[in-house]
C-alpha cells in the first residue's frame, strides 16, 4: 500500500518521501512503482517523460525525522498493528511540523485512538486508500471524534487532485468498507468451512450471481488472511457482536503461515506466481 500511494502521490506533482526502517524494502518499493508505471506507459496512460518526471520527485529514506521535517501531509501506511501505529504517531507528532496533517491508511484501526496518541488530533485524520492504489479511484476520509472541518478539507481536496474520488465517514469499527466487505469474506470462510462449497465454487457463484470482480476467497488472499483476521478482531472487540467473530479456518489458515499471495498460499497456491487451485484443504 506504501508504495501505491507513494506512486499516485508522485505521479500527481507532489515531492514525495518514502520511509521505511528497511532499505531493502524501500528498493522493493522503488522498483515495483517503477514496474507499475511501465505498465502505465504500455496501456498509454502515461509518457516515459511523466514517469522520469514522478521518479524525480520521490526521495526514500530509513530517517524518519528527516522523512517528515518538512512535510505538510503524512500518510502512513504500515502493517495493521495497533501497538506499532500508535508509535507511529506518536513519534510523528514530535518529528512533524506543527502545521503537518498526519493521515492514517489503516482498514479498521480508530482514527480517534490514533489521534490521542498526539497532541494534535484536530490534525488526525483516515485515508483508506484502495488496493492497488494506482487503479483504485475510491479513498475512505475517516473523521475522528476531534478531527477539524479544516483538516477534512483540506484531505478531500488532496485526494481529489490525485485524481481519486474522496468519501467521507465517521469512526466506528471498520469504518464503511471494511464494516460490510470483511463480513462477507468471513461468511464465504464459513461457507467452505461448513462445507457447503469448494473454493472455486464459492467465488465463481459471487462472480456471476453478483458480478464481483473477484470472489471473496480470492480477495481475501490478496488483501492478506492475517490482514482480514485483524479486522474482524476489531470489528469484533469494537462491536461485541458475535457476527463478526472469525471463522475458525481463518484463524487456522493465518496460524499456520497461510496468509494469501504473500506467503505463497492462501486459498489458493501461488507458489508458481499465478493463482492456481489450492491443493489441500487440510484445515477444513
Amino acid at each position: 500500500m506504501g508504495n501505491g500511494i507513494a506512486h499516485v502521490f508522485a505521479q500527481s506533482g507532489f515531492n514525495v518521501q518514502l520511509f521505511d526502517i528497511s532499505e531493502d524494502a524501500l528498493q522493493r518499493a522503488t522498483a515495483t512503482i517503477s514496474k507499475n508505471m511501465d505498465r502505465q506507459i504500455a496501456k498509454e496512460l502515461l509518457s516515459e517523460a511523466d514517469k522520469a518526471a514522478a521518479l524525480d520527485r520521490l526521495q526514500t529514506g530509513t530517517d524518519l525525522g528527516a522523512a517528515v521535517a518538512a512535510a505538510d501531509l503524512v500518510v502512513e501506511a504500515a502493517t495493521e498493528n495497533t501497538a506499532i501505529k500508535f508509535q507511529l504517531f506518536k513519534d510523528l507528532d514530535e518529528l512533524a511540523p506543527a502545521n503537518c496533517i498526519l493521515a492514517s491508511n489503516t482498514s479498521s484501526i480508530s482514527i480517534t485512538k490514533i489521534a490521542a496518541q498526539t497532541s494534535r488530533p484536530d490534525k488526525v485524520i483516515g485515508m483508506h486508500f484502495m488496493n492497488p492504489v494506482p487503479v483504485m479511484k475510491l479513498v475512505e476520509i475517516i473523521n475522528g471524534y476531534s478531527t477539524s472541518k479544516e483538516t477534512t478539507d483540506a484531505v478531500v481536496k488532496m485526494s481529489a487532485s490525485l485524481g481519486k474520488v474522496p468519501v467521507s465517514c465517521n469512526d466506528y469499527p471498520g469504518f464503511v468498507a471494511n464494516r460490510i466487505l470483511m463480513p462477507m469474506i468471513n461468511e464465504a470462510i464459513i461457507a467452505l468451512h461448513e462445507g457447503v462449497a469448494g473454493v472455486e465454487e464459492i467465488d465463481t457463484i459471487m462472480k456471476l450471481g453478483m458480478a464481483h470482480p473477484m470472489g471473496p476467497l480470492q480477495l481475501a488472499d490478496f488483501i492478506g488472511l492475517d490482514v482480514c483476521l485483524s479486522i474482524l478482531n476489531v470489528l469484533y472487540d469494537g462491536l461485541g457482536n458475535t457476527k463478526y467473530a472469525p471463522c475458525p479456518l481463518l484463524v487456522n489458515m493465518v496460524t499456520a503461515g497461510k496468509k494469501g499471495v504473500k506467503s505463497g498460499e492462501g486459498f489458493y497456491d501461488y507458489s508458481e506466481g499465478v493463482k492456481n487451485a489450492k491443493v489441500s484443504q487440510q484445515f477444513i
